[in-house]
């Protein structure tokens, strides 16, 4: 057997996406790796195939809880022997599961870091364990933006591994930073990255709205769609379920607050299309391997560009056309500083989180390309995608040279000593008490934008940072100064151009009869199975059926996504359906 058998047998795909083929040959010849590839990258194929070629079993470490099952449950699907231990099993089941390993009938085993530092180490290190895989390998570095303490013990206990496992650590958001500290800390030889754009995946900013109003259109306009609000808090999470569902929205939620059968009842609603709209806090969705969301809405700005990336990305993970769309309002950036103020993490540590605050209100305020912007900072450098917000914007530029001058000349009169909110005050004439403390009455900038409200002047602040005029310094109260940039349109050697907010344009696939159709059978299976419809087909496998119309079962195994095994269990029931569809045409 070789990989690409493995791939076509196994998983139904005819060829390895970009990353794949080079990572898991360099498993194959033991050198530890690092993988960096974006959220529906196909990072799991990296490490399931080199497993199946190996003699010894393959540990699995993830947080996720979630996604074990998920994971587990594909694999089984596929003929391919692998499960779990976690938190969610009791002992009987945990000593079973255990057992079933020891005596070599599992080929992958997914564990939790703090169960592997657990009493069950010792059974675990007398496994002939062939490979390591570490999943959400950021969790590693103090510098991601999803530091997590049990990852520290992780090179210890594989060092104290008596087969000498290789290792493959992969995560979908690593600066070179962040990357460079995780190579360090599991002693890696190679780094394998990928590039983080997403083609099938638009991202939107959506300002100055009725964030309420944009999500009801907008699901009016998406019905039946598989898809992902995020808000910041509880309190919200329950207000927009609320308000959804009096309108007739399919919808469930998420949060920390619900009961853990509330928690997984929902969960299964959602991953089960039974209610396809999840409304959730950040605390959703990590572990859900579920293909075929079509959008992710944030309705409140996430913490990090990490964050938002991470959370962005699990629209679209089966590579058909989905959007990410942040709903940008100032009074939410206030919201995320305070869970940073709130926070039991140290001052440096604190410091590190306002500045990715910083940066992510940027992201809402550039002019850039979105997608670019976000590849910047992963240090990869990239071309405009072409079909974000910004870039399909055909508004005209309006000259703001003007008010550009007005607030760069302030920012250098206040000594660049002040952050937004009281150059704002200044430059709209506030009597607020600091205002006249520090006698910016007096300068001859106050009062100049009188006739604009502090938030738009604010906006415009934000609009200026984030093109790089302004320069944002420290962290949790961030004072603004001029840059190089910045001086050039002071002395008028630079004009400034700004773009009104543009609503997201909406571009979603349509559902047709036959797709519907073939999405019921799918439905039927997975309920009478006790699986999630993704793990039977997913979208892209019907739509590439609707289109493609096999008529024979050799026909359907060229088709992405279908394996022998699939053909074994379903191909009758769905070929039989594409007959008939093509007999009534």
């Amino acid at each position: 057997m070789t990989p690409q058998t493995i791939l076509k047998s196994k998983f139904g795909y005819d060829t390895f996406r970009a990353g794949q083929e080079d990572i898991i040959n360099t498993i194959l010849e033991r050198q530890n790796v690092l993988a960096i590839m974006p959220t529906g990258g196909g990072k799991s194929i990296c490490y399931q195939v080199p497993a199946l070629l190996e003699d010894g079993i393959t540990l699995v470490i993830s947080p996720l809880i979630s996604l074990m099952k998920d994971q587990v449950d594909a694999l089984n699907e596929n003929d391919i022997p692998a499960t779990f231990i976690n938190s969610t099993l009791d002992y009987p089941e945990i000593a079973t599961r255990l057992a079933q390993v020891e005596r070599q009938e599992v080929k992958l085993l997914y564990v939790s870091p703090e169960r592997l530092d657990s009493g069950y180490f010792e059974r675990l290190a007398q496994l002939p364990v062939s490979l390591v895989a570490i999943d959400e390998a950021h969790c590693i570095s103090q510098w991601g933006h999803d530091f997590r303490p049990s990852y520290l013990r992780l090179t210890e206990i594989i060092k104290q591994l008596p087969s000498h496992p290789t290792i493959v650590a992969l995560t979908a958001t690593a600066t070179p930073k962040v990357a460079a500290d995780i190579m360090q800390r599991l002693d890696l030889q190679r780094e394998v990255k990928t590039g983080f754009a997403r083609e099938n995946l638009s991202f939107k900013v959506v300002k100055d709205q009725d964030s309420d109003r944009f999500l009801l259109d907008y699901l009016k306009m998406n019905t039946e769609q598989s898809g992902i609000i995020y808000a910041s808090t509880r309190k919200e999470v329950e207000r927009l379920t609320l308000m959804l569902d009096k309108q007739g929205v399919p919808v469930t939620m998420y949060h920390g607050g619900l009961s853990k059968q509330e928690r997984q009842m929902n969960q299964d609603d959602f991953l089960f299309d039974r209610l396809p709209v999840m409304v959730a806090t950040n605390a959703f969705g990590m572990g859900i391997d579920k293909s075929n969301v079509r959008f992710v809405i944030h309705d409140q700005i996430p913490g990090s560009l990490e964050a938002y990336y991470q959370e962005a990305g699990r629209a679209g993970r089966d590579g058909l056309p989905s959007e990410a769309i942040l709903l940008f309002k100032l009074n939410d950036v206030q919201i995320q500083r305070f869970f940073i103020d709130q926070s039991e993490m140290d001052d440096a540590t604190k410091a590190r989180e306002y500045d990715k605050l910083q940066l992510m209100a940027q992201y809402a305020n550039t002019p850039q390309c979105l997608q670019q912007y976000i590849l910047n900072y992963f240090g990869e450098q990239a071309p405009a995608c072409g079909q974000c917000s910004n870039c399909l914007d055909e508004r005209e530029s309006q000259d703001i040279t003007v008010a550009a001058q007005q607030v760069l000349s302030c920012v250098k009169r206040m000594g660049e000593r002040f952050g937004k909110t009281l150059i704002a005050q200044v430059l709209t004439g506030s009597r607020v008490e600091r205002v006249k403390q520090f006698q910016f009455d007096r300068l001859s900038t106050y009062g100049l934008m009188k006739n604009d409200s502090q938030k738009k002047v604010s906006e415009l602040i934000d609009f200026l940072t984030a093109s790089n005029y302004l320069v944002a310094d420290g962290g949790q109260y961030p004072v603004l100064k001029v840059s190089a940039a910045g001086i050039d349109v002071l002395r008028g050697q630079q004009q400034v151009f700004r773009k009104a907010a543009v609503q997201a344009k909406q571009s979603l696939p349509v559902n047709d009869e036959l797709f519907e159709q073939l999405r019921q059978v799918r439905r039927e299976l997975a309920e009478s199975q006790g699986v999630p419809p993704f793990v039977i087909f997913s979208d892209r496998t019907l739509r590439e059926l609707c289109t493609t119309m096999p008529t024979t079962l050799d026909e359907m195994l060229s088709v992405h996504g279908i394996g022998e095994s699939k053909i074994e269990k379903y191909g009758e029931q769905f070929l039989s359906i594409l007959i008939e569809h093509e007999d009534e045409v």
